[in-house]
Order: C-alpha cells, then structure tokens, then sequence
C-alpha cells in the first residue's frame, strides 16, 4: 500500500533523501571545478552519524553522490560530527571534522567529483582531550573550520570558554603540514552585553567580506548568528554581533562557500518544530551575503531561485485603513511573494500566509511601526497539537514553545518584504537585511488563503508580484 506523501515536505528547500535526520547540519561547502557541493551529516544505520553529499551546477538540480564519510570499524572515530571543507596549499580540497570520541580529522579528496576522500594516518590530528588531561580545562576539541593562510594552516574549534564551560568563544589551532597542530590562543573573547552565559560557538565560519572579517556560528540555545570585526596578531576582534535566529525560530547550524562569482552563499539547518518525528529533514533557501551599509551583512535570496517560478501573478496598489484584503489569486501552498508596504498611520502592517477561509489557521507576518519589529506568529498556524517551538532550542535547560518569533527591524518609511511559502517552511526577507524562518504545520486542506492587513490607521501597499515555485530537481547518483 502506497504511502500518501507528506503534505509538510517542502517542494524547494533542499531536503536529504535518507528521510529524516538529526542533526542534519550542512558542512564540507565548495566550490570545485563548476559545482556547488554540500555535504550534510545524516545517519548512517550500521555506522552512526556520517556524511551524504549532493552536487549541483545551478542550485536547482542536485545529483546525490555516495556518502563522503563513514566511520567504519577501522577508524579512530565513531561517527562524523560537524566539520568544514577547504583547500590544501596545493590547492586540492580537503574535509576536517569532528570524530566522535577520538577529535579533529582531515580527509583529502582523490578525484575532480569529490566521491573519494582519503583519511590522514594520522587521525585524529588534534586528539580530544580526557579528564585529567593537561589540556582538558584548556581548550575544547569540536566543530572545526579551517582555511590556508598563504603561509600556515589555522583552524578554530567551537566551543565555550574553558576551565567552566561558560560563554562563547573558539580555539585557534595553526599547523604547516594538516599533522602537527599547535594550539595559539582563544580566537575571540565573548562579550556579555551580546551573548548570554549559555551561549556557544558551535558550527563556526570564518571569512572575508569585503573589508569586515565574519565569524558565522550558532549557539545551541539561541540559533543563527554571526560577528563583524577584524583579526589582529591572531585574535578576531568583533565589532558588532547580529542574531539570524529569534525565540521561537529554527534556524540552526549554518554553512557557507564562495563561489566562481565571488559570492558567499549560505545554507542553514531548518529544525523541526513538532514533537513528532518528521519524515524529512531540510535546509534554508540558499542566502548571499554582501557587505551591508550599515554594521551588519546584506542578505538576499539567490537568483537562481528564479528558475523555479511558475504561473506569474501581479495585483495593483492597494490603500488599506484598518483592514484586511484577502486575495483569492494567490493562494497556495508552494509560492514567493514580493511586495512593499508603506505604513503611513498604520501602527502594524502585514501578510498573513496558508490562512483557512474561516480563519482557525494562519501564519501572521507582521511589521509593528511602533515597536519598530518584524514577526511571524504561528500561534494559529495550526491546529496539529503536536506542535512545538522550543526555546531555548538544544540544550538542557526546561524548554517552553514560544509560537511568535520577533525581531528589530528599523525601516526608512517602506517595508520590502520577499517571502516564500514552502508547505511547512516560511522565509520572510526584509529589506535584504534580516530574514526571518518558521515552521508552521497546517492541517486543513483550504489553509492556503493570503491576506495582506493593516491596522490602526494607513498603509499604502506596492503593487504585488507572486510565483508558484516549481520543486528542486534531486536525482540519485549514476554511475
């Protein structure tokens, strides 16, 4: 008997075909010889948590290859943790990661495809420490990035401030040759007015962009983050620190790679927010960075999403005062929406997305002129009482589901708002400086409608430009 397929699978967002995954960070991102490629952790039943690998020439039509790393009985580790790829001073890409219960290791690729990575004998390179050790309450052994400097190999490993496990920080390896590590210092020093005691530096990428030095990274308790700042004499000096992620979300463990057109592109691991093992798991939309005009980054969806749309729709200027308009031609389950909204008098604007006719469900975005924020609120989004939008997100402290998501958003008078409706995922971009992500779950069949609103006064709205978007391309490896 044919299964029904899951209504919440998302038809764009890159999804594994191993069915669900925990964790499913994407790691190892490269740009090589005209293909993007992403590999993710997913887990492997004999061998535990390992490593699958997809391609792609667009970002659109994906080729899984063979898995790229599995702990086998004749390695020093016992699963594949979170990790980065980068390119040896030969030029040739590599792969380090975290081995579980053994440390840091490295594999380097042994064909054009990246379908065969050959681990160093010398693994793991930087043992984890044990208690008792001299450098157990030293540094942390955990979620590598490493990068070729020109001169020397660094490599920073995520963590928390050592000997009491409290507040963010990494640790900075350099080695000449990928085998003999030393360890130099703290890479950054964490800063109280932006970070809280539970906070950690897990997932960390580092890199350039334009004049600002990057330092992307969650932590387990609040999600997506990044710092802007500078390195000197070793040590990253940050300058401002910006939250992708808010209570409520589920956007976690990010990746990134810079491509042949000097963009630096990122994906994140969407979580689950369902008490209920899911039959799938998935990925944030590809993002590109640029460098913002104000302390932070500008972040836009990629262009190459544009190859997905279908069946255009264009709606004209509306005026609302203190209303909602529900507009029966766009509905659907599967689009992206553009349009801008000026908020006049208004003191909340806003789209309200998958919304039942009656309105038992919705999804509400909305923008608050007065407390200058942008949410999305899946208090109604759906009537599945499995739902669950913990926070803080992983750790080990009692968790609470916080159903509105909210964040600062400071507009000069129009709010630009590109937002894709994905089954269960929403991203909302604003102003191609903050992205918002949500999981919402909705069970009937005619939650499909979208409405735009405003209340307390005014709002001019643009007029409005929307897509079906067609389903990425995922096709097994041949060969």
């Amino acid at each position: 008997m044919l299964r029904e397929p899951d209504p919440h699978r998302p038809r764009f967002h890159f999804t594994a075909p191993e069915g669900f995954c925990s964790p499913f960070d994407p790691n190892g991102a490269i740009y090589w010889r005209g293909r993007y490629h992403l590999f993710y952790i997913y887990q492997d039943e004999r061998f535990g948590h390992a490593w699958g690998h997809a391609s792609s020439r667009d970002l659109i039509r994906w080729i899984f290859h063979p898995p790229a790393l599995i702990a086998t009985d004749e390695d020093p580790e016992e699963g594949i943790f979170s990790g980065s790829a980068f390119l040896t001073k030969d030029g040739r890409p590599g792969l380090i990661y975290y081995g579980i219960n053994a440390g840091i290791c490295v594999a380097l690729a042994a064909d054009d495809d990246l379908e065969r990575f050959v681990r160093l004998s010398d693994n793991p390179v930087i043992p984890e420490p044990r208690r008792g050790d001299t450098n157990y309450d030293v540094y942390r052994v955990f979620d590598p990035h490493a990068w070729w400097d020109g001169e020397r190999y660094n490599v920073i490993l995520g963590g928390r401030v050592k000997p009491h496990d409290l507040r963010d920080t990494a640790y900075l390896f350099t080695s000449p040759d990928l085998v003999d590590w030393a360890y130099q210092r703290p890479f950054y020093n964490p800063n109280p007015h932006w970070t809280d005691e539970n906070e950690d530096c897990a997932c960390p990428d580092f890199f350039r962009l334009g004049d600002k030095d990057v330092l992307m990274c969650i932590s387990h308790a609040r999600g997506l983050r990044y710092y802007v700042g500078r390195v000197e004499s070793d040590t990253f000096i940050p300058e401002s620190h910006h939250r992708m992620n808010f209570p409520g979300g589920p956007c976690f463990a990010p990746e990134s790679l810079e491509d042949n057109l000097g963009r630096r592109i990122v994906w994140s691991w969407v979580l689950p927010a369902k008490r209920e093992r899911e039959t799938f798991a998935t990925m944030t939309l590809p993002r590109v960075l640029s460098p913002g005009t104000s302390d932070g980054l500008r972040v836009e969806p990629a262009r190459e999403l544009e190859i997905l749309r279908r069946r255009f729709r264009s709606l004209p200027r509306a005026t609302l005062d203190d209303s909602v308009r529900t507009h029966a031609s766009l509905a659907g389950t599967a689009f992206e929406l553009r349009l801008a909204i000026r908020p006049l008098t208004a003191t909340q604007v806003g789209v309200i997305v998958r919304a039942a006719p009656n309105g038992i469900e919705e999804t509400r975005i909305t923008y608050n002129a007065i407390a200058r924020a942008l949410s999305i609120d899946t208090t109604k989004a759906s009537l599945d009482p499995a739902v669950f939008r913990p926070f803080p997100m992983i750790s080990n402290e009692p968790k609470r589901d916080l159903a509105v998501q909210t964040a600062p958003l400071t507009i000069d008078e129009i709010l630009e708002l590109t937002i894709f409706v994905d089954q269960s995922i929403i991203e909302v971009f604003a102003n191609d400086e903050l992205v918002l992500t949500a999981r919402t779950y909705p069970t009937l069949a005619g939650s499909r409608q979208t409405r735009v609103f405003a209340t307390g006064g005014v709002a001019e709205f643009s007029e409005l430009h929307a897509w079906d978007l067609a389903a990425l391309t995922l096709l097994p490896h041949v060969g």
